[in-house]
C-alpha cells in the first residue's frame, strides 16, 4: 500500500517515524512518501519537504510567509495527485493539514489524522472540517476522546501517547559516559530546552541563561535542536559558561537533575523522564495578545492540562523573567518539593494509557485500507 504522510514539526517527525515503523510491521511492502524530517527519512521512503522549511511561529510570521505557505499547499496537492496514495496520514500541523484534507476529500482520498489538532484549546470551529473531511481520528490525550465524542458526537480512537513507547524502549545512558562524551564535570545538570525554531530559541535562551550565575553549584546544558546547526548556538555559548549537546535531548534528560523547558511537547517528555521542570514561554507581544484572546485554557503545558491542575510551574510572557525563573528553579531543587512532583509524574504516566500507541494506530490504519484485487 502507498502511504502519504504530512508532518510539519520536529515532534511530528518523531511520532510519524514510529508510526511508519509500526505500519511496516503490519504491511511490510508499505511505500512511504512524506513531508517530515530526518527520523522519518531513516525509516525509509521519499522525503518531499523537510519540516524546517515549513514551521512558521506566531500570527505575524504566518502572515509574512503567506506566499510560501500558499505555494507549499499547491505543490502538496500536485504531489499527492501524482503519487495517488491509498491513504493520507496527517500528523497534527492543522493549519496546513486541514486545508490539504479538504482538497483530498473532494478527490476521494482516504484521510486519517494521527495526533489531533488542539481544537480543544482554540479554533474549536475546526470540528466542522474534521467531521466533514477526516475518515478516522487517532487521539493521544485522554481528555480528547471525551471532547470529540461527548461534546461533538465524532467517534475517535484513543490510542495512548506515543512518547511512552519512545521513552520506555530506549536504553538508559550511563551518566559517567555522558559526562565524558561532552566534557562535563561532576556537578548536577540542569537541562535547557529552548525549543526548535530560531525565533523561539533566541527569545527563550537569553532569559534562561541569565540565571546561571546564581546557580554555580550546577552546570547548565543546552539541548540543541535537530532542526538547527551547532553554529547557531555559538553566540550563546560564548557569552555564558554553558555546554551544548546536539540531537541528544533524551540522553540529556536522562541524566539531568532539573530542566527549564519551553512550552510544547518537551514539557511532557521531561515529565515522563521524571525530571522536575519549570515551563517557560515568551512570544512576540502582538502574537501573544492575540493568542491570549482566542485560547481559552487554564494552563499551557501538557502536564498541567492532562492533570487538570498545576503540577509544574508555568512562567508565561512577562512572568518569564530572571527573578521569577530563579525562584521557580530554586523551588524544584528543594528535596521535599521534588518528591511531591515525582508522585504527580507517576500519576500522569498512568493517565496516558500505557505503551502501544504507534502499533494500535498502525493496525487501525492498515486494516481500514480496502485491499486491492
Amino acid at each position: 500500500m502507498k502511504y502519504y504522510i504530512i508532518a510539519g514539526e520536529a515532534s511530528g517527525d518523531l511520532h510519524a517515524a514510529n508510526l511508519m515503523k509500526a505500519i511496516l510491521a503490519e504491511d511490510p511492502e508499505a511505500d512511504f512518501r512524506f513531508w517530515g524530517g530526518d527520523l522519518m527519512q531513516k525509516v525509509g521512503g521519499t522525503l518531499v519537504k523537510h519540516y524546517r522549511d515549513l514551521a512558521f511561529m506566531g500570527f505575524l510570521e504566518v502572515l509574512m510567509n503567506l506566499r510560501t505557505i500558499t505555494k507549499n499547499l499547491s505543490f502538496c496537492k500536485k504531489d499527492i495527485a501524482a503519487y495517488n496514495p491509498d491513504v493520507i496520514v496527517y500528523i497534527d500541523y492543522p493549519g496546513f493539514n486541514l486545508r490539504i484534507a479538504k482538497w483530498a476529500r473532494e478527490q476521494g482520498y482516504n484521510n486519517h489524522y494521527y495526533i489531533s489538532p488542539q481544537i480543544w484549546a482554540w479554533k474549536e470551529g475546526r470540528i466542522k472540517a474534521i467531521k466533514r473531511d477526516i475518515d478516522a481520528m487517532y487521539v493521544i490525550l485522554p481528555f480528547e476522546k471525551d471532547f470529540y465524542e461527548e461534546k461533538h458526537d465524532f467517534p475517535v480512537h484513543f490510542v495512548g501517547h506515543p512518547l511512552i513507547d519512545e521513552i520506555s524502549a530506549r536504553t538508559p545512558i550511563s551518566p559517567e559516559n555522558f559526562r565524558k562524551q561532552h566534557n562535563l564535570d561532576e556537578r548536577p545538570i540542569i537541562a535547557l530546552l529552548p525549543g526548535s525554531r530560531k525565533q523561539e530559541i533566541q527569545k527563550m535562551l537569553e532569559i534562561m541563561l541569565s540565571i546561571t550565575p546564581d546557580f554555580k553549584e550546577y552546570q547548565f546544558v543546552i539541548a540543541g535542536a535537530p532542526s538547527q546547526d551547532a553554529d547557531f548556538y555559538e553566540p550563546f555559548l560564548q557569552k555564558n559558561r554553558t555546554h551544548i549537546v546536539m540531537n541528544q535531548t533524551y540522553n540529556l534528560l536522562d541524566v539531568s537533575h532539573a530542566a527549564l523547558v519551553t512550552s510544547g511537547t518537551a514539557t511532557l517528555e521531561t515529565a515522563l523522564f521524571k525530571v522536575p521542570e519549570v515551563v517557560c514561554y515568551k512570544g512576540g507581544r502582538i502574537s501573544y495578545e492575540i493568542a491570549k484572546r482566542v485560547i481559552k485554557l487554564d494552563y499551557i503545558s501538557l502536564v498541567n492540562l492532562i492533570m487538570n491542575k498545576e503540577v509544574v510551574k508555568e512562567l508565561i510572557q512577562s512572568d518569564f523573567n530572571t527573578k521569577s525563573l530563579k525562584a521557580a528553579l530554586s523551588n524544584i531543587l528543594d528535596e521535599e518539593k521534588r518528591k511531591a512532583l515525582f508522585n504527580e509524574y507517576y500519576k500522569l504516566e498512568k493517565k496516558l494509557g500505557g505503551t502501544g500507541a504507534s502499533a494500535k494506530t498502525a493496525q487501525l490504519i492498515a486494516s481500514s485500507i480496502p485491499k486491492k484485487n
